[in-house]
């Protein structure tokens, strides 16, 4: 049996790991089943948002005419704008293929590994030990126990991602970041859209009055239903039926469309790795569980990205990443913040959001919450952004922030400022003392901030 300093099962966020171990000279066995780099860059992050980028500039289009602009449409390829994706995604990995096999002390085995012991690996076969473990082995479509659902041919956001040709009509099962984006991005491409969610709101992890507006805006271009479940599916010849219970009304319904895509959420690759046979513990959803070190329950195992379940995002698993290897390879101990972990949804409108929302704040906190609209600064009113909002929570006697939401054009890149403050103290003051461009959208920023008051 082969041994190794270090193990790193998972190619996403778990290569910058790889990198740390071998810049210190370490021996690393890397254990991947693919698409080699993980989700971000093959099924999720990069490829939907290389979409989703067409399907803004069809939207900005389409809404032109309130400026006094008319414009027409005259074709949307498909075809071209769904090829494009798949190149960059498979240039993409021949790059990284290449990469690995010019590392030195690093043995790269493509393969689905599960433990066979505490501190032990096999793959195609073969058995390899660690003495330090790294699970980056990330997550998986949720798909939910829907009658009738294994016989009809349905989509994820994996399998969306090879279509070829566009559908006409489409139902969304599910109502979070994944179902939003693409209702958007298919209804931008001409599909009829119809999104099914369960809750009695879109983006439940955003602030209600995000929710309300964003239903509202998508619904100028799509059929939006909340507070129905999906009790059953059947393939009708043509296409699918999906058959509803509404849970306000207690009544039947039906929705038909040529496809229907999944999306109620995702489950970890845990369960895959056999990890009971190493004593690491996971919890109630599959999810490996860990403390404010990322270390498992199990010494010298450390979990990161999805595999943990604790926010599932790129940005923060490549930050858990580099604050495993630390620990792990040069014995710290830093603790994982999430305090400041934003993310964004790329609806249209935009969505970001940092910190706490301001119910959870209360729980803990005496708040001031803010909220200005994108026409109350210049930029926005040139705009004719009359109903997109910023929104934040700030501690009542110190000032600091603790949370802050937009919804709206550039959205996640006017949130950086927030970010930044937050990450570095979270006083308002650091907002409030640097100028900010006039006119510019980032004088939203400031003018939320102004208008604090306990509610």
């Amino acid at each position: 049996m082969k041994g190794y300093d270090v193990i790193v099962i998972g190619s996403g966020s778990g290569m910058n790991i790889v990198e740390e171990a071998l810049g210190q000279g370490m021996s690393v066995a890397l254990v991947d089943k693919g698409p080699l780099g993980g989700t971000c860059p093959n099924l999720g992050c990069i490829p939907s948002k290389m979409l989703i980028f067409a399907a803004d500039r069809i939207a900005e289009i389409q809404e032109a005419k309130k400026l006094g602009i008319a414009a027409e449409i005259k074709n949307v390829d498909f075809g071209f704008i769904m090829e494009r994706m798949r190149k960059f995604v498979r240039e993409n990995q021949q790059h990284m293929r290449q990469g690995l096999s010019r590392a030195r002390n690093l043995d790269f085995f493509e393969g689905e590994g599960h433990f066979t012991g505490e501190y032990t690996i096999e793959v195609n076969g073969e058995e390899i030990k660690g003495d330090k473990i790294f699970i980056a082995s990330g997550s998986r479509p949720l798909v939910p126990p829907i009658k009738g659902l294994d016989s009809v041919d349905f989509l994820t956001n994996e399998t969306v991602l090879q279509l070829k040709e566009r559908p006409e009509s489409l139902i969304v099962i599910g109502g979070g970041y994944i179902a939003v984006e693409y209702g958007h991005f298919f209804a931008a491409m001409g599909t009829r859209v119809t999104i099914l969610e369960m809750a009695d709101r879109l983006v439940l992890a955003e602030e209600p009055e995000i929710s309300e507006l964003l239903k509202k805006e998508l619904s100028r271009r799509l059929d939006v239903y909340t507070g129905v479940q999906a009790e059953a599916v059947e393939g009708n010849g043509r296409g699918v039926t999906v058959i509803v219970n509404d849970l306000k009304a207690g009544t039947k319904k039906e929705f038909t469309a040529q496809g229907v895509l999944v999306a109620v959420g995702r489950r970890s690759n845990a369960d895959r790795l056999a990890v009971e046979q190493t004593g690491v513990e996971v919890d109630q959803r599959g999810f490996i569980r860990v403390n404010e070190y990322l270390e498992t329950t199990k010494k010298d195992i450390f979990v990161v990205g999805d595999a943990n379940g604790q926010q599932m995002f790129t940005h923060l698993a490549n930050r858990e990443a580099v604050l495993a290897a630390d620990n792990a390879i040069h014995g710290s101990r830093i603790k994982m913040d999430y305090g400041a972990a934003p993310h964004a949804v790329y609806s249209h409108p935009q969505i970001a959001s940092v910190g706490l929302t301001e119910e959870a704040a209360r729980k803990a906190h005496r708040v001031l919450v803010g909220r200005a609209k994108y026409s109350d600064v210049a930029k926005g009113e040139a705009m004719m952004e009359e109903n997109t909002f910023a929104k934040a929570v700030v501690e009542a006697d110190t000032g600091k922030i603790l949370g802050f939401h937009i919804i709206g054009p550039y959205a996640p890149i006017l949130i950086q400022e927030v970010i930044n403050a937050m990450a570095s103290g979270g006083n308002i003051d650091q907002i409030q003392n640097g100028l900010h461009i006039h006119p510019a959208l980032p004088e939203l920023i400031l003018r939320t901030l102004s208008n604090l008051e306990n509610p």
